[in-house]
């Protein structure tokens, strides 16, 4: 845990590709906080920048300047196997289309992170398990991804990613290609991952239903920061995006 509770901390980030009259600055000094235990959705039009964030947070990129700290670790003083074993145990992945290996059972695609890690024990395959039956799957662990729904293979995606007891969850889209039934069940267990068992979740969206499931949520424009609102209400999310659009 940081002394001063902030599981992520970025100051004056920005990320720019290419050079010279090409040159995008897709981030352009975005400063933001994520307190340890919150639930933070980051919305904004396509191009706004949030996808890039998303990839600096979860140490995929470099920023071109400004800092990124995870639990107070700053990003900028690690070494690539650092930056690789904070992606690995830092960090958990959810991925817009679930990311599973197709021909690796439930529990053996949820055991993928320690796997790649070397980590093969009674403990961690007790605790795949555990996730699997936390999210609702223990019946269909044996089960390939071709035999589990959308819906069920988030679930399975989700528990992979808290497989190492990450400081951080990254989210991106991820009920964007679900119906809305198994879109209501995924953003119900990520706000009970979230509130009840205290796992920090950021979460990229454009879906303001879905943003408004989280205690904050954050908009971008431009690469910048337009303005942020409490979550709860997905009318009020929509109302404050549109004031921000005029």
């Amino acid at each position: 845990m940081s002394d001063d509770g902030l599981a992520v901390e970025i100051r004056g980030l920005t990320k720019v590709f290419g050079s010279g009259e090409t040159a995008v600055r897709a981030l352009d000094g975005v400063d933001l906080e994520v307190v340890e235990g919150e639930m933070m959705a980051i919305m904004g039009p396509s191009g706004s920048g949030k996808s890039t964030l998303l990839h600096l947070l979860g140490a995929l990129e470099t920023p071109t300047s400004g800092s990124i700290s995870l639990a107070g670790r700053d990003f900028a003083g690690l070494d690539d196997k650092e930056l690789t074993l904070l992606r690995r145990e830092g960090i958990g992945f959810v991925f817009q289309f679930f990311n599973l290996l197709p021909a690796l059972t439930a529990e053996e695609n949820v055991l993928m992170p320690a796997l790649i890690a070397g980590r093969r024990s009674k403990e961690i395959e007790d605790r795949a398990r555990a996730l699997l039956d936390r999210v609702g799957l223990g019946p269909r662990a044996d089960h390939l991804p071709s035999e589990l729904s959308g819906g069920e293979q988030q679930r399975v995606s989700i528990a992979r990613a808290l497989l190492m007891e990450p400081k951080l969850v990254l989210a991106d889209e991820p009920t964007g290609n679900l119906d809305s039934h198994s879109e209501a069940q995924v953003l119900e267990l990520l706000q009970e991952l979230n509130r009840q068992e205290g796992h920090t979740i950021v979460m990229v969206t454009h879906d303001p239903g879905a943003a408004a499931t989280a205690s904050m949520v954050v908009f971008l424009r431009d690469g910048k920061v337009a303005g942020a609102v409490e979550g709860g209400s997905t009318q009020r999310v929509i109302e404050f995006f549109a004031s921000l659009e005029r």
